[in-house]
């Protein structure tokens, strides 16, 4: 990966194999760390950000951020993936709910708050994600788990009755989350023109529930 070069005594961050534990006060600085990182790259965009930034912003000496992060594409990946974390946590097709129709309401809802929440971090995953491999891979994992969850979730339905035997239930989870989130990354980070939320979102429930052939 290219960017910055850290100490070649640079400590290993907490999260791999074999690192020491962190202490309370430890702990605290390397938060602190990932919190100004993730707003120095929503201010300055990947490629312009650089470590002195970064720990200027979180008001820690320079060679601190190297105890815990090796480079600033490590702890972009740290920001990254918690970002994720919070964003596949809401499920497409959420097992629990009223009914299916309603789940899935709830679940684009719940998707769309957290959308908004993060969408000046998601343009920056949009640019970071065109070179990075190591971060497209990252994607990938969380991407793949909420497909998978979705997936099942539309085999369940299957099995009730409630949707079409002869639909491909993963691909059909591909395919909605893909509407669901190009939309979103359109209205949200794009700013492209597009109807009130209230009714992109009720448009977005309209056609998933449609494509699966529920009861609305």
């Amino acid at each position: 990966m290219s960017g910055e070069a850290g100490p070649a005594d640079a400590a290993k961050t907490g999260a791999d194999a074999g690192a020491a534990p962190l202490t309370e006060r430890g702990a605290r600085t390397r938060a602190r760390i990932v919190a100004a990182a993730r707003e120095v790259f929503e201010e300055r965009g990947f490629l312009d950000t650089r470590v002195a930034h970064i720990t200027r912003h979180a008001k820690v000496a320079y060679g601190s951020f190297y105890t815990y992060f090796p480079s600033k594409e490590a702890v972009f990946l740290e920001v990254a993936d918690r970002l994720f974390q919070e964003m596949t946590q809401h499920d497409l097709l959420p097992a629990a709910g009223p009914s299916p129709a309603a789940r899935v309401r709830r679940a684009n809802r719940g998707y769309y708050e957290a959308y908004r929440r993060n969408a000046k971090m998601m343009a920056i995953i949009e640019q970071v994600a065109t070179f990075n491999v190591e971060f497209q891979e990252l994607r990938r994992k969380h991407r793949a788990g909420a497909i998978g969850r979705s997936a099942k979730a539309i085999e369940r339905w299957q099995r009730a009755g409630l949707v079409d035997p002869g639909i491909d239930a993963e691909m059909a989870a591909r395919a909605l989350a893909a509407m669901v989130d190009h939309s979103l990354y359109l209205w949200l980070v794009q700013g492209e023109d597009a109807p009130d939320t209230q009714r992109l979102l009720d448009t977005l429930d309209d056609l998933t529930i449609r494509a699966l052939g529920l009861q609305a």
